[in-house]
Parts: structure tokens; sequence; C-alpha cells
């Protein structure tokens, strides 16, 4: 039970220090060292959130308009 709790927070994102308290673990590297590894779209996850945050969505500038 311990070990689907902890799983299916970290998969809904939920942060790794509640997951910590609420398991009690002494150390938030217990936490992430025992559950971190079941969550492998974590690295996309991350890298597409900034990606996201850096992406110019902005329409770009029509000929002869001045672009902020």
């Amino acid at each position: 039970m311990r070990h689907s709790h902890a799983s299916l927070l970290l998969k809904r994102g939920i942060n790794p220090k509640v997951i910590q308290e609420r398991l009690g673990h002494s150390t938030i590297g217990i936490t992430l060292n025992l559950y971190s590894h079941l969550t492998p779209g974590m690295q996309e996850e991350a890298s597409n959130m900034i990606n996201d945050l850096f992406a110019d969505k902005r329409t770009p500038p029509k000929t002869g308009e001045v672009s902020e």
C-alpha cells in the first residue's frame, strides 16, 4: 500500500517533500531513491515544460512591422 501510495502521488506530480512527510521518511533522499524510478517519463515532461516556457508562441511580425 505504501509503495502504491507513493508511486501514484509521484505520477500525479505531487511534491516529493509532501510524499516524504506522508510516508514518514527521515529524508527526502530516501523517498526519491525508493520511488522516483517509477516515473520514466519525468525527464521528457521536464524537457517539454522548459521548451514550452521558452518557446516563442507569438506570431512573427508582418513585413514592415516592428517587433517588440
